[in-house]
């Protein structure tokens, strides 16, 4: 499974591209709201000069599909590795699949977002979406399990061998990383607040620090055991 982050902070992407665990990114308006960020093509340039050959997903912000098109030629002219945002409908309902089907047919990345069943996301792959993003915490927020969803997706994708891969994103909690990468999602893209969640734990503080206090005491231990070899050396 890779793992994306879900930020356009670049400061903490760097931090998380040095520990080698960043596979991509991630964002969209909201993102990019609360991250300050109000030149949109300049941070996504950085993004994508500071990820390599790493995707960077960024979102159309518009319900008119003509207008989703033109947004994405141009996100496409920011890095090679643009991939675009679109929704599976407009806030109306509307498909967006025609939109998908275009950009895809002009080499253009897509990233289907806001899918929430299983359906959406057969579609989307049909339509020639390269990532179908799956909102976990939205599907559970509706009372379903979205690890069933994700299971039941990624059977369908292998049985008839799209090329499509699975993002799981609207993580909750740390544990929803974990029912994701379990349930089979080639991707999870997780907000930086996580990464310490899924790496910390008290216990192995707990036991790191022992073996800090028995390696001390050990070397104290060789320490006197040497001197006393050397005084009853001198003695002879």
């Amino acid at each position: 499974m890779r793992i994306f982050v879900d930020s356009a902070n670049e400061k903490e992407i760097l931090y998380l591209l040095r520990q080698g665990i960043v596979d991509g990114v991630t964002t969209n308006p909201s993102i990019m709201l609360k991250d300050g960020i109000s030149d949109v093509e300049g941070a996504a340039r950085r993004l994508c000069a500071l990820l390599g050959d790493r995707p960077v997903s960024v979102e159309v912000t518009s319900n008119d599909h003509q207008e989703m098109l033109e947004q994405a030629r141009t996100f496409a002219t920011w890095g090679r590795n643009i991939v675009v945002k679109i929704p599976v409908v407009n806030e109306f309902g509307e498909s967006s699949l025609d939109v998908i089907n275009e950009l895809t047919g002009k080499a253009i990345a897509v990233n289907a977002t806001a899918i929430l069943s299983f359906n959406q996301a057969l579609l989307a792959t049909k339509a020639g979406a390269t990532y179908v993003s799956i909102f976990a915490g939205r599907i559970a927020d509706e009372g379903n399990d979205p690890a069933q969803t994700i299971r039941h997706v990624r059977s369908w994708l292998d049985e008839w061998e799209y090329s499509a891969k699975i993002i799981v994103g609207s993580v909750r909690t740390a544990i929803d990383i974990q029912n994701a990468a379990l349930a089979g999602a080639h991707i999870v893209t997780v907000p930086p607040p996580f990464f310490p969640k899924m790496i910390d734990h008290k216990y192995t503080r707990d036991t790191v620090r022992q073996f800090n206090r028995d390696a001390e005491k050990a070397l104290q231990e060789i320490a006197v055991a040497r001197a006393a070899v050397a005084v009853s050396g001198n003695g002879h």
